[in-house]
């Protein structure tokens, strides 16, 4: 699927209906969705069992099963999310049903013997006393996965490099994106705010 038609497609998925400042639940924007998994598909790894960690609302998961991937996993540790997930699913009717996991995605309840892609825009560590939040969800990405996608905070750069570079894993891909946050917590003060983030695309 082209981009652009992917993105419209994307459209259709709904944000969270009860965010949880604790998991740092946001959605994930549909163009930047369709970015990631276009650049998936053009690379051949939405041939490999797709896995998308912290999948909230199922943006990333729904996206790859529009684009063609065939096994596609979902989790999350928000029943709440994964509620979302399943009637978002029947938003954009995708060809192939990702499944659905309850458990914590920074201790994976999976055993997976095949090549995986991990998609995933994990916390980013902004609220106080969850610094460094992505942290665990790269280390459970560097267990299982043969490459991955992920969103991080601006400025995250050298972090990522060297997380990699410890963990066996080369940045063959990295470029900025412009993260729009929807007001939807006490403390935002207007209904859109637009962030500097960063994208990355890592080979373990």
């Amino acid at each position: 699927m082209r981009r652009g038609a992917l993105e419209r497609e994307l459209s259709a998925v709904a944000g969270f209906k009860e965010p949880r400042i604790e998991f740092e639940q946001y959605p994930t924007p549909a163009d930047i969705a369709a970015h990631l998994i276009h650049l998936a598909g053009t690379h051949g790894d939405l041939a490999n069992t797709v896995v998308d960690l912290g999948t909230g609302t199922g943006m990333l998961a729904l996206g790859a099963a529009l684009s063609g991937a065939s096994k596609i996993v979902g989790i999350d540790r928000d029943e709440r999310a994964l509620s979302s997930a399943r009637e978002n699913e029947h938003c954009v009717t995708p060809p192939v049903t990702p499944a659905w996991i309850r458990g914590d995605a920074t201790r994976l309840p999976l055993c997976l013997d095949e090549p995986v892609t991990v998609l995933m825009n994990p916390p980013f560590g902004a609220q106080q006393g969850r610094a460094h939040a992505d942290r665990a969800f790269l280390r459970a990405t560097s267990d299982i996965a043969t490459v991955s996608y992920s969103i991080h905070n601006d400025g995250s750069h050298a972090f990522i490099e060297a997380f990699a570079d410890d963990h066996g894993g080369t940045v063959t891909h990295a470029f900025a994106v412009d993260l729009d946050l929807p007001r939807q917590f006490h403390f935002h003060t207007t209904d859109k705010r637009t962030i500097d983030a960063e994208a990355y695309r890592i080979e373990w």
